[in-house]
C-alpha cells in the first residue's frame, strides 16, 4: 500500500513534455488575441455608435468653414431724403490658425507691412491660437489694400466684404445719430434706440476647405442669406442742423462758454428740425472720445430755466383773467423785500411802475413775484404742469430726463415767488422748447418727435409718426397776447441783440446762477434765449442754452440771443425749411434709394447695386468709382442703369505720397469724397461750399495727412488759402 502511494506521487510530479508546453502557450496566445480583438471591437462600437456625432463634427470642421454673411445696416435720412448715415462695403481679413500653421511668421509680416509694423506681434498672437479656427486680423480696411496684400497667396487667410458705417457729415448731429461698434451694433443715439430696426439679420455660408486650406463655396452646403436692415427717416432738416451747429460753435467761441445746446422745433407738428450739441462728436472717429461728448444734452441735462419760465407766470395771469396786459405794478426800484419773509427779490435794473407787458419785455423778477401771489399755488402748479414741466416729453430717444416740478405740498413759503421767475424748478432744453412751441402754435402742447418713418428696403412704410397734440394749455387769445409780449422783448426789451432786418423774431432771454456746492454761484451761469420766427406766423422755435459763458457780458441777451439771430437769418435765406413743403419719399416697392458706391471698387459697387436690382454702366479704365449718376440717395426705379465713372488709384506703399486735390468751389459732400479718395484726413470749418483749403492743391502729402477746409453758406465768398 505504501508502494502504491509513492508511485502516484511520483507520476504527479513528472514534468510536461515539450509538446504539452507548446500547446499551453498557444492557448494563452489565442486567449490574448481574443481579448485584443474584443477590446478593438468594443472600441469600434464606441467610436462608430456612441461617439459618432463627436467625430463627425471634428471631421466636418476639418474640411468645412462657416463664413458669416453680414447684413447691411439700414440708412438714416433727413426729412428731405438726404442721406445722413449709410453703409458701404469694406474688406476684412480673417484667418484659420490651424491652416496657417508654420506660416504664421510670414503672414504676420505681410500684414504688418501693409497695416503697420506695430501690429506684427498682435497678428502673431492671433495666428497662434491653435484652439481657434477663425480669427479676425483686420476689419473694414480699404479696398485698395487687396492689391498690396494679395491675400489669395496666403494659405489660411480669408478675405470677405463687410459693411462699414459711414456718417456722411462727420460731426453734424453726432450726438443725435450716435454710433455703432465694429460689429455694427448701435451704441448710442438713434443707432442704439432703433438698433433692432436698423441692424437686420446676419446670414452665413458653409464653404469647403481644400487640401491647401483655401475655402470655396459649393452648392452641397447650406447658405442663409442676410436680411438687410430697415431705413429710418428723421424729422431733422440737414441744412437747419448744419446751420445750428455752426452758429452754436461761433457763439461759444465768442462767449468762452464750456458747452451749449440748440433745439429747433416745428411748433405746428412737434417735429425736431435740429438738435445740436457742443462740444460735438464725430461718429466716424468716436474711439478715444470723451464719453461725456456723446451725451445729448438737449434731453439729458436739466437746469433752472430762470426768466424763460416766466411764460408760465404770464400765461396763468392772463388765462385765468387775473391780470390785464396793461395792469401796472410797482417794481420797487430794483429791490423787493417780501413782507414777512427773509427773501429779497432783485432786478438787474431799477424800475418803477411797469405794466405786465413791460415787465415781460424787461424781465422783471419783482413784478413776476407779485403776480404769482395773485395766481396762487394750485393754479400756478397746474399751468406749469400743463406746459409739460416735470414730466418727460416722450421723445423717441434714450436717456431723457423729466426735470423737476415740486407739488405745492412740497413748497416752502418762498417757492411760489421763486418759481415765478424760474428758480426751484428744473427742465431740459427740449421741455422748454416744447413749451414755447405751444405759445407759437396758438396754445396747444405738441409731443416732440424725431423719427418720421421707418421704411423697409423697398421703401414701404413700416412705421410712421404723426403729429400728436397732448393738450390745449392756453386759449388762442392768451397765446396771441403772450406772443406779442415776446415780440416786444426783441423790439424794446432784453432781447434786442436778436433783432434782425431779414426775419422778425419774438423771444425771451434767460440767465440763471448755477448751484455750486449747494450755493448759488456768482461766477457760474446758464445763459439762454428762445426765439420763434417769423414772429407773425411762427414756423420754427429755436432755443439756445450756453453753459457757463465766461465773457464779461454773460447774460443770455448778449450770448445766446445773437446765436438765435444768426440761425434765424441763415435758415430764412439759405434753407428751404420755411418756404418749401417737404416732398415725401416714394413708398412704391418699385422704387429704391441709390446707395453711395463712390470710393468702392467697381466690383464691390456692381455687387451692391445689383442687390437692389440696379444695372451698371461703367466709364473709365480704372477700378475705383469716383462719380455716380444718379447721385446717392435719389429714388430710382428698379432696373435703372447707374452710370459709374472709374479711375485707377495706386494703392499707398511705404513711403508713398498722394496728391492733394483741389476741392475749392465744391459742396462739402463732394469735397469730402474727393479727399477721402486721396486717402487724406479732413478737418471742417463751417458748412456749405468750400471756399479755402490747406495744404494747397497739387502738393504731395503722405496718406492720412489732415487737410483743413473752410466752408461758407455764401457761394460768392472769395476763394483763398487758410
Amino acid at each position: 500500500m505504501q508502494q502504491t502511494n509513492t508511485n502516484v506521487r511520483l507520476r504527479s510530479q513528472t514534468p510536461a513534455t515539450p509538446g504539452q508546453e507548446v500547446m499551453r502557450r498557444v492557448l494563452w496566445l489565442k486567449l490574448g488575441f481574443l481579448l485584443f480583438f474584443l477590446i478593438i471591437a468594443a472600441r469600434l462600437v464606441e467610436v462608430q455608435v456612441f461617439d459618432a456625432p463627436k467625430y463627425k463634427e471634428i471631421a466636418r470642421r476639418q474640411y468645412e468653414v462657416k463664413v458669416p454673411l453680414l447684413a447691411t445696416r439700414g440708412n438714416i435720412y433727413d426729412r428731405n431724403g438726404q442721406i445722413l448715415v449709410s453703409s458701404a462695403m469694406a474688406v476684412s481679413y480673417a484667418a484659420d490658425p490651424k491652416v496657417v500653421g508654420a506660416n504664421a511668421e510670414a503672414v504676420a509680416e505681410r500684414f504688418a507691412n501693409v497695416f503697420g509694423r506695430e501690429k506684427r506681434e498682435m497678428y502673431l498672437a492671433r495666428l497662434r491660437k491653435k484652439d481657434s479656427r477663425f480669427v479676425w486680423l483686420e476689419r473694414r480696411a480699404g479696398q485698395q489694400t487687396v492689391a498690396v496684400l494679395k491675400p489669395h497667396q496666403l494659405d489660411g487667410v480669408i478675405q470677405t466684404n463687410e459693411p462699414q458705417r459711414i456718417y456722411h457729415y462727420d460731426h453734424v448731429a453726432g450726438q443725435l445719430l450716435g454710433f455703432t461698434d465694429i460689429d455694427n451694433n448701435g451704441l448710442s443715439g438713434i443707432e442704439l434706440q432703433f438698433d433692432r430696426y436698423l441692424k437686420g439679420r446676419n446670414g452665413y455660408v458653409v464653404m469647403q476647405r481644400d487640401g491647401m486650406g483655401r475655402t470655396r463655396p459649393t452648392v452641397d452646403y447650406p447658405r442663409v442669406e442676410p436680411v438687410n436692415g430697415n431705413n429710418i427717416v428723421l424729422t431733422i432738416d440737414l441744412e437747419c442742423q448744419a446751420i445750428a451747429e455752426e452758429e452754436l460753435r461761433k457763439g461759444i467761441e465768442r462767449s468762452a462758454a464750456e458747452s451749449g445746446v440748440v433745439v429747433m422745433l416745428d411748433p405746428r407738428t412737434g417735429e425736431v428740425l435740429a438738435m445740436a450739441n457742443y462740444p460735438s462728436i464725430n461718429p466716424n472717429r468716436y474711439q478715444g472720445s470723451d464719453p461725456e461728448a456723446a451725451r445729448n444734452r438737449a434731453i439729458t441735462d436739466v437746469f433752472e430755466p430762470g426768466s424763460l419760465f416766466k411764460i408760465v407766470t404770464v400765461s396763468a395771469a392772463i388765462e385765468y383773467q387775473l391780470v390785464s396786459p396793461s395792469q401796472r405794478f410797482f417794481a420797487e426800484n430794483g429791490a423787493y423785500r417780501v413782507p414777512g419773509r427773509p427773501q429779497t427779490i432783485t432786478d438787474v435794473h431799477k424800475y418803477g411802475m411797469l405794466t405786465l407787458r413791460e415787465a415781460t419785455e424787461l424781465s422783471s423778477n419783482i413784478v413776476m413775484a407779485k403776480v404769482s401771489d395773485m395766481i396762487g399755488a394750485e393754479r400756478f402748479y397746474t399751468m406749469a404742469r400743463n406746459f409739460g414741466f416735470g414730466t418727460p416729453t416722450g421723445i423717441e430717444l434714450l436717456g431723457e430726463a423729466s426735470g423737476q416740478l415740486k407739488r405745492p405740498t412740497q413748497w416752502s413759503g418762498t417757492t411760489l415767488n421763486t418759481m415765478a421767475y424760474g428758480y426751484e424748478v428744473s427742465a431740459t432744453p427740449l421741455q422748454i422748447a416744447a413749451a414755447y412751441a405751444a405759445v407759437a402754435n396758438g396754445g396747444v402742447l405738441m409731443k416732440p418727435y424725431v423719427v418720421k418713418q421707418i421704411l423697409n428696403e423697398h421703401n414701404e412704410v413700416l412705421l410712421e409718426t404723426h403729429p400728436q397734440a397732448i393738450r390745449r394749455v392756453i386759449s388762442r387769445a392768451t397765446a396771441d397776447s403772450l406772443r406779442s409780449f415776446l415780440q416786444g422783448v426783441v423790439e424794446r426789451g432784453t432781447g434786442k441783440h436778436s433783432q434782425s432786418t431779414i426775419v422778425q423774431i419774438a423771444g425771451k432771454t434767460g440767465t440763471t446762477r448755477k448751484l455750486v456746492h449747494g450755493t448759488y454761484s456768482t461766477q457760474h451761469y446758464k445763459a439762454s434765449f428762445v426765439g420763434m420766427f417769423p414772429a407773425s406766423d411762427p414756423q420754427i422755435v429755436c432755443l439756445v442754452v450756453l453753459d457757463n459763458p465766461k465773457a464779461q457780458a454773460y447774460y443770455g441777451a448778449y450770448t445766446s440771443a445773437p446765436i438765435v439771430k444768426g440761425i434765424a437769418e441763415k435758415t430764412t435765406t439759405t434753407s428751404g425749411a420755411l418756404m418749401v413743403a417737404e416732398t415725401p419719399l416714394p413708398d412704391s416697392k418699385e422704387m429704391v434709394a441709390t446707395p453711395d458706391v463712390r470710393t468702392l471698387t467697381l466690383e464691390a459697387a456692381t455687387a451692391t447695386l445689383a442687390s437692389l436690382d440696379l444695372n451698371v454702366t461703367a466709364d473709365g479704365a480704372g477700378t475705383i468709382v469716383l462719380q455716380q449718376t444718379p447721385a446717392p440717395g435719389q429714388k430710382v426705379a428698379r432696373g435703372t442703369s447707374i452710370r459709374l465713372v472709374t479711375a485707377s488709384i495706386t494703392a499707398p506703399t511705404t513711403g508713398g505720397y498722394t496728391t492733394v486735390p483741389d476741392v475749392r468751389g465744391l459742396s462739402l459732400r463732394r469735397a469730402l469724397n474727393r479727399l477721402i479718395l486721396a486717402r487724406l484726413d479732413v478737418y471742417i470749418e463751417g458748412s456749405g461750399v468750400v471756399v479755402a483749403q490747406s495744404p494747397a492743391p497739387g502738393q504731395q502729402m503722405r496718406p492720412g495727412t489732415r487737410v483743413g477746409i473752410r466752408c461758407s453758406v455764401n457761394p460768392k465768398s472769395s476763394v483763398a488759402s487758410l
